[in-house]
C-alpha cells in the first residue's frame, strides 16, 4: 500500500466490496468505483465520499484514479472478463487485486477471526463481530451482510487487534487469507463451476486450513466431512448443537425466546439467551462464542450481547410477525441452507402453515443439485417457485425451475411464476407463514408483500 493515493473499485456495490470501501473511505484515501446498477448501498457509499458511476465507461474512471503508481484497482470475480474499465487498468499497468488478496493483506496485519463454510459464514460472523464491539476487545469486521445493530457490514476499531472476516470459498478467494483464528461451519458441496468435483470442493478447504498462523485455533463443525483433512499443528476444537467441544445444554424454545447455557472449554456461560431466536442460531451462535472467547471477551459481555444481536438483512429477517401473518427472508440458496432454514423456521411456528418462495440462483447449481433442492423444499407445506436468478451467468439449455418442481414430493401443492406476479398472487391468496428464499432479486418484493399481508 504504500505511495497509493486512490482506490478504485471495480464492482463497488458488492456486499463484500462495499466494506473495503468503508475501510478505504476511513484511511483519508480518494475511493472511486464502478457498479452496474445503481441501489440504496450504492446510495450509502456516495453519502459517505465515495465516487462512483453506473455505466462501464473508462472516460467516466475520475482523474485522480488514473495514474498506475497512485492507484491501487479492486475488483471482485463476477466482473465479466470483457469490461471495459478493468481491460483499461490492465493495459496502462496498474497494480490490480482482488477483493480477496486485500482481505489477505489486512489479515497479515492484525489478527483475523475468519469464518468459512457453505452455510452459515454471515450470521456467524456478524454475530462475531457484534460479541467484540460490545466488548472491551472490540474489532474491525468486513461482512456479508448488513449487520441490523449498525446498519453496516463494516466496523471500524483503531484500538483492537483482531478484524473478523467473512472467508468466502467462491472462486478459491479464502486461499488469499491468513486466519489467526477459524471456524468452518460446513462443507456441503457447492460452486462446482469453479471447483468441478466433490473432491475438489474439500481439499480447498483443507488448504485454507494449512493458512491459519502460527499458534491459531481451527474450530471445525462436529459433522464436517474431511475433518481428518484439516490442519495439524494448530489448536484444534470441535462444536455442535448438543456434542462436541463447544456446545449447548439446557436448551428452551418457546414463546418466540430461545435459551440454552453454552458449554465451552474456555468457561461455561449459563442462561444465553439468542436476539434472533430460529434455532440453527444456536449452532451460529456457539461458534461466535467460541471466537469471541479465544479474542478474550468475557461471559457477561458475551451474554449481553448475544441478547442485543438484531439480526442480519437477509438472514432469517422478519418483515412482519403478528399472530395472523408472518413474513420473513432468507438468503438460503443451497439445499443444505433451505433444509436448515425451513427447519428452523417449523421449529419455532410449530402446527402453522408454512409457504416457501423460492427463486433458484445460477443455472450451474441449479443443474447440480435441482434433486437435493427439491428435497429441502418437500419440507414446506406449499412451494411456489420462480425462475432462476442468472447472476454472472449464462443459459444453460434445458435448466429451467421446472427442473426443480417436477421432483417435489407428491402430494404438495406447488407451481412456477413470474416473480412479478408475486405481490397480485399474495394479494390474492391468504397465507399464514410466508418465506422469501434464495440470493436473487425477489427479495426486492418483500417490502410490497409486507404491505399486502399487512392491509389483511
Amino acid at each position: 500500500m504504500q505511495g497509493i493515493q486512490s482506490i478504485y473499485f471495480v464492482g463497488a456495490g458488492g456486499i463484500g466490496m462495499s466494506a473495503l470501501v468503508r475501510y478505504f473511505l476511513s484511511q483519508g484515501l480518494c475511493v472511486a468505483g464502478y457498479d452496474r446498477t445503481p441501489t440504496p448501498l450504492t446510495a450509502e457509499l456516495e453519502k459517505e465520499g465515495a465516487m462512483l458511476h453506473f455505466e462501464d465507461d473508462p472516460a467516466l474512471i475520475p482523474d485522480a484514479c488514473r495514474r498506475p503508481e497512485t492507484t491501487l484497482v479492486v475488483f471482485t470475480p463476477a466482473i465479466p472478463a470483457d469490461h471495459r474499465e478493468l481491460a483499461f487498468f490492465r493495459e496502462g499497468g496498474f497494480e490490480i487485486k482482488k477483493r480477496a488478496e486485500v482481505l489477505g493483506m489486512l489479515t497479515k496485519q492484525m489478527k483475523g477471526l475468519c469464518v468459512a463454510g457453505t452455510h452459515g459464514k454471515t450470521t456467524t460472523s456478524s454475530m462475531t463481530a457484534h460479541l467484540l464491539h460490545e466488548s472491551h476487545v472490540g474489532c474491525n469486521a468486513f461482512l456479508g451482510g448488513i449487520v441490523k445493530n449498525y446498519g453496516t457490514n463494516y466496523l471500524l476499531s483503531k484500538e483492537s487487534p483482531f478484524v473478523v472476516i467473512e472467508a468466502d470459498e467462491f472462486d478459491r478467494s479464502f486461499h488469499h487469507l491468513r486466519p489467526f483464528a477459524t471456524v468452518i461451519t460446513a462443507t456441503d458441496a457447492d460452486h462446482l463451476d469453479i471447483y468441478g468435483t466433490e473432491e475438489a470442493y474439500l481439499e480447498s478447504f483443507a488448504h485454507y486450513t494449512s493458512l491459519i498462523q502460527p499458534g491459531g485455533a481451527l474450530i471445525v463443525h462436529r459433522g464436517l466431512k474431511m475433518k481428518e483433512r484439516l490442519q495439524e499443528g494448530v489448536t484444534r476444537y470441535d462444536y455442535a448443537r448438543t456434542e462436541g467441544d463447544f456446545h449447548a445444554e439446557n436448551i428452551r424454545i418457546g414463546g418466540g425466546r430461545i435459551l440454552f447455557d453454552f458449554i465451552s472449554p474456555l468457561g461455561n456461560i449459563p442462561e444465553v439467551e439468542l436476539g434472533v431466536p430460529v434455532s440453527i442460531n444456536i449452532e451460529n451462535g456457539i461458534a461466535a462464542m467460541a471466537l469471541a472467547q479465544l479474542a478474550g471477551a468475557e461471559a457477561d459481555e458475551i451474554r449481553k450481547a448475544m441478547k442485543s444481536f438484531g439480526g442480519v438483512v437477509r438472514r432469517f429477517d422478519f418483515a412482519l410477525k403478528d399472530e395472523r401473518h408472518v413474513l420473513l427472508s432468507d438468503y438460503a440458496h443451497h439445499p443444505a441452507e433451505l433444509e436448515q432454514s425451513i427447519r428452523s423456521i417449523r421449529e419455532v411456528f410449530n402446527g402453522r402453515r408454512i409457504t416457501g418462495i423460492f427463486q433458484p440462483h445460477l443455472y450451474t447449481r441449479t443443474r447440480d443439485f435441482f434433486k437435493d433442492f427439491a428435497a429441502s423444499l418437500s419440507l414446506l407445506d406449499e412451494v411456489i417457485l420462480t425462475e432462476i436468478y442468472p447472476a454472472r451467468e449464462l443459459p444453460i439449455p434445458g435448466v429451467t425451475s421446472q427442473l426443480i418442481l417436477d421432483e417435489i414430493k407428491p402430494g404438495i401443492p406447488k407451481r412456477l411464476i413470474k416473480k412479478e406476479e408475486l405481490p397480485a398472487l399474495v394479494e390474492k391468496e391468504d397465507f399464514d407463514v410466508l418465506m422469501v428464499l434464495g440470493a436473487g432479486d425477489a427479495d426486492n418484493f418483500v417490502p410490497q408483500l409486507k404491505e399486502i399481508l399487512s392491509k389483511k
